[in-house]
């Protein structure tokens, strides 16, 4: 069957209309595989001699009965205390943010200027505001903010009723508001986006691959068309179904795509980020709140994050500069009752902290 080739991956050349084959990275010598199997030595799952409940045991049966799983890691470079970081992604990014920023850690996408803005509801804070759920709304988004010639596609701003606004292109966790607020918000967003330049430590964290696109303006928008129904009140706003019924059509995304966005990604920040940028990908543990496809919403989040999963290590492995931290692993092999909220969807502070101290502890020189 064409494309069906062991280690190898199909994927979109822009040039041609036809998929190319690409050689997998990850293709070693049968002694460099022995080398990295003495080296590991988190690489065996059990051994029938050893005592399950051992703390100190090497073997992942053991290490996954503690309440906090703690991945044996290997970072591929290392961030200094007095770079410049920039978070941009799902809701996690926000939790990320905000740990290095009580450790005196400079996060420029945590802009103060958006502390004017008031969430509409209590608890909720106002970067919310600027997560970005899909690997098409974080092109997007540094795509418009960093290439000259980009224009933002005015017309996708959605009217919700006779005097309020909202760009689709951002988490409606703020009151809306008129045309021209909305627009300012929209300026600000591109503002602070730009200063992803000045960011040697770029933190990408990946959330949904179910995506909707805007087909008057033919561009990916960052969340579903009902978000600013069910994120405010009912009474609040309608869904951008309610005005224009037609307007958005859904995709179940695929490997190809995320990784051309991906990709593109990591261009626009060649080109016009900081000279020695570095990537470090997770994916978000936060499951998806609804799906919009047949499959149960537990069936529908394991194949979103095992697709964005498999992506993102084949991005890292693509570039030097380019490393998985496994966050979502973290999360999802800790224990239950210690990491999760009661929603069973959001991560416990103590979770985060978890997380960002191996993470600090791992890239920080």
């Amino acid at each position: 069957m064409p494309g069906a080739f062991l280690n190898e991956i199909t994927v979109d050349d822009p040039r041609r209309n036809h998929p190319v084959l690409r050689k997998s990275p990850c293709v070693t010598t049968a002694a460099e595989a022995m080398e990295n199997y003495k080296a590991n030595c988190a690489r065996t799952w059990y051994e029938d001699d050893a005592d399950p409940n051992d703390p100190a045991g090497k073997y992942a049966f053991q290490r996954l009965r503690e309440t906090w799983f703690t991945p044996q890691t290997n970072p591929k470079f290392k961030l200094r205390r007095d770079d410049n970081f920039y978070a941009i992604g799902s809701c996690f990014a926000r939790g990320l943010e905000h740990f290095l920023a009580k450790h005196n850690i400079s996060v420029e996408s945590a802009a103060p200027e958006f502390a004017k803005l008031q969430p509409a509801k209590m608890r909720v804070s106002a970067l919310g505001f600027t997560n970005k759920y899909n690997t098409y709304s974080i092109l997007n988004e540094l795509r418009w903010s960093l290439e000259p010639d980009a224009t933002f596609p005015l017309r996708s701003i959605a009217q919700l009723t006779e005097t309020t606004w909202y760009d689709p292109h951002t988490n409606p966790t703020l009151n809306f508001t008129g045309l021209e607020e909305t627009l300012e918000r929209r300026a600000l967003m591109q503002t602070v986006t730009k200063r992803i330049r000045n960011c040697r430590a770029v933190i990408v964290t990946l959330g949904l691959a179910e995506v909707w696109r805007d087909v008057q303006t033919d561009v990916f928008v960052n969340c579903t068309p009902l978000a600013v129904a069910y994120t405010l009140k009912p009474s609040a706003a309608p869904s951008l179904f309610t005005p224009e019924p037609d307007r958005y059509e859904f995709h179940l995304t695929n490997f190809a795509e995320n990784w051309a966005n991906l990709e593109a990604i990591y261009a626009l920040l060649s080109r016009y980020g900081h000279p020695d940028f570095h990537i470090a990908v997770t994916v978000s543990p936060v499951p998806l709140m609804n799906t919009f496809s047949s499959m149960d919403i537990v069936v529908a989040n394991t194949w979103a994050k095992s697709l964005l999963r498999a992506v993102a290590q084949e991005w890292a492995a693509a570039h030097a500069n380019v490393d998985y931290f496994p966050s979502y692993e973290i999360v999802q092999n800790s224990d239950r009752a210690a990491v999760w909220e009661p929603d069973l969807r959001h991560v416990r502070s103590a979770g985060v902290q978890h997380i960002m101290e191996l993470f600090l502890q791992k890239y920080l020189e």
